[in-house]
């Protein structure tokens, strides 16, 4: 039977939990997080990049000067991109890069990314993550407390002093377990559970 401290907000034991071995079990699966990684981000790019063709520039349609006799090279267009101010070839267009992967296949991503965070022994379980204030020096002496250098902090919307604390951290991010992927997982090197947000994360895989 897997185990996983509980611990409070000073980092000091205050019980344990029983860990599905199912999840925290279940094998570290390489490509398919990789695959999950590049689709994250994949669909996180706007694709609002855009060029004007030669159709699209400003400048007249006319010829600039007649085909022969002038000695220069033949043109028929200002527009042509080998001129200057002239259109794009090939240019960016604005385009949907986002596409979808298996429902499964995000499941078995987030249960290695989960395990491997398990295996590494980075996973902490916190009774309660609660701030008096939503400051910046709170969330500082939460980590410090808890003794992480990058964590992902992993709780309920709700939380809104915890929310707004953190947001000014590089070193860390809070999210809704709602919303919890496996970029954010594998980008801080700790994963941070509050006990009702690990909770819901496992009541949702048994559904």
């Amino acid at each position: 039977m897997l185990k996983l401290p509980i611990v409070t907000q000073e980092g000091k034991v205050n019980g344990e939990v029983n860990l599905p071995e199912a999840i925290f079990s279940y094998p570290i699966k390489k490509h398919i997080l990789y695959e999950t990684v590049v689709n994250f981000l994949a669909n996180q790019r706007q694709g609002t990049a855009s060029t004007k063709t030669r159709g699209e520039v400003s400048g007249s349609n006319r010829k600039p000067w007649r085909q022969k006799g002038t000695g220069r090279a033949r043109a028929g267009s200002i527009r042509s991109p080998l001129w200057r101010k002239g259109g794009t070839v090939f240019g960016p267009k604005p385009r949907d890069y986002r596409y979808e992967i298996p429902k499964q296949v995000k499941k078995n991503a987030l249960k290695s990314a989960l395990a491997l965070r398990y295996r590494e022994k980075k996973l902490l379980l916190v009774d309660e993550l609660h701030l008096k204030q939503p400051k910046t020096k709170d969330a500082l002496q939460l980590l410090k407390q808890l003794k992480v250098d990058s964590a992902l902090v992993v709780d309920l919307a709700s939380n809104r002093n915890l929310f707004l604390a953190m947001r000014n951290l590089p070193q860390a991010k809070a999210v809704d377990v709602r919303t919890l992927n496996v970029y954010d997982i594998l980008k801080f090197n700790w994963l941070i559970f509050s006990q009702r947000a690990f909770d819901t994360l496992m009541s949702r895989f048994e559904s």
